[in-house]
């Protein structure tokens, strides 16, 4: 599967960092993990981390997949309003989900920390309304997460003005978000696991898996057989075609990088993300060597070749947008890519045994615009499931609530 077009900017910036062998033998593991992007990444170190003897496998180079066109925007608002969760699920549900992705920013930064060099900053997040019609369920949105103590501020139009010198009706600031090299994050977490034993093995193709009550066998194109207690399918948007069904609309999404930009003109975005209300939306962060990274633009195209040729319109009409939003700043895309993700129906990931396979095999679907603070949640929650604990966000993540 075709997954990005165009020039990504993490892999452009950090070329190819480590090379992982490819896979030339039959092995015996605890866990195996197929999927070497930034989310195979977290949920093996997890495992690694508890005890487990975990191999990770990935057709591909490791996180040259949906990884590096990841704009790595880290926050705890997740793309359905916690209000609309909250009409959908309960109110309880909707804070349970919040709350967790919440603890997962802390948890991401934790574990950047002990890796160094990855990039990784602490940010604000500015959610702001497209157009006037969009304030009052803001309004109500505002007052639900502060009401349950998330650290959010309202700001009028003229707070947005004088702050971030551009127009919007309102918006809600909120104190907990972050960004961060993703390929190099992906990159460093699977470089410190293989020096630590766990074996990893990237341009290696599993054709068949075959799982029963004692566990799982992945045989490859090559014709060895890696023989597992468990796997945990982590192919990003790949990971569809296992299930049988579709839990998820695939979907593309476009981004550009700037040069780094003079002077002082970012100096009210430097620590901010933006993201509008409007669906698709706009949404923009900087880099810690004065980068502008904006996306959006996303539609329905899951064909390669149709994403291609409408890669250079589609980064045209995000520059306008950007310029418009920013008219006092001089920019101009250096590179330019698209990347496939997908959106379940709820916003929320998918984590867990799906029926068609049994319980040796957990999925890992991290899908939508959260999905590296969902990945960081999978990894502890796959863990638990694998180790016949109790999880709190087992039920909500799970296939199950395709039947509530």
């Amino acid at each position: 599967m075709d997954l990005k077009s165009g020039y990504p900017w993490w892999a452009i910036r950090n070329g190819l960092l480590h090379a992982f062998p490819p896979l030339h033998q039959d092995l015996h593991c605890d866990v195996a993990v197929l999927g070497a992007g930034i989310t195979g990444a977290l949920i093996a170190d997890e495992l690694a981390g508890h005890g487990h003897d975990v191999i990770v496998i990935d057709q591909r180079d490791v996180g040259w997949g949906s990884t590096a066109a990841s704009t790595a925007l880290l926050q705890y608002e997740i793309d359905t309003p916690m209000l609309d969760l909250a009409h959908r699920y309960g109110e309880d549900d909707a804070l349970l989900a919040y709350r967790a992705c919440a603890d997962a920013v802390g948890l991401l930064r934790d574990k950047a920390k002990a890796l160094g060099a990855v990039d990784f900053a602490m940010a604000d997040s500015l959610y702001y309304a497209s157009k006037p019609r969009h304030l009052k369920p803001m309004l109500e949105e505002y007052a639900l997460r502060r009401r349950h103590g998330f650290p959010v501020r309202w700001l009028d139009a003229a707070d947005v003005s004088e702050r971030f010198g551009f127009a919007a009706p309102g918006a809600i600031l909120s104190g907990l978000a972050a960004t961060v090299d993703p390929y190099r994050f992906c990159y460093r977490l699977l470089q410190r696991l293989e020096r630590a034993g766990t074996r990893v093995f990237d341009r290696t193709t599993v054709a068949r898996v075959l799982a029963d009550r004692r566990g799982v066998a992945l045989h490859t194109t090559d014709g060895c057989v890696v023989r597992a207690r468990h796997l945990v399918v982590a192919a990003g948007y790949e990971s569809q075609g296992l299930l049988g069904e579709r839990v998820a609309r695939n979907r593309s999404s476009y981004a550009f990088v700037t040069d780094p930009i003079r002077g002082d003109a970012l100096h009210r975005l430097r620590r901010t993300m933006l993201w509008e209300s409007a669906r698709p939306y706009l949404y923009l962060r900087t880099t810690r060597d004065g980068r502008i990274i904006a996306g959006g633009e996303d539609d329905a195209i899951d064909v390669p070749d149709k994403r291609d040729a409408r890669l250079g319109r589609k980064t045209d009409a995000l520059m306008k947008k950007v310029r418009a939003l920013l008219p006092g700043v001089e920019m101009q895309p250096v590179f330019s890519w698209a990347g496939t993700f997908a959106e379940t129906e709820d916003g929320l990931p998918f984590f867990g045994p799906h029926r068609k396979h049994g319980p040796r095999v957990h999925f890992a679907m991290a899908y939508g615009g959260n999905g590296i603070t969902y990945s960081m949640l999978g990894a502890g929650l796959l863990r638990a499931l694998i180790e016949r604990r109790k999880h709190p966000l087992a039920d909500l993540f799970s296939f199950a609530r395709l039947d509530r």
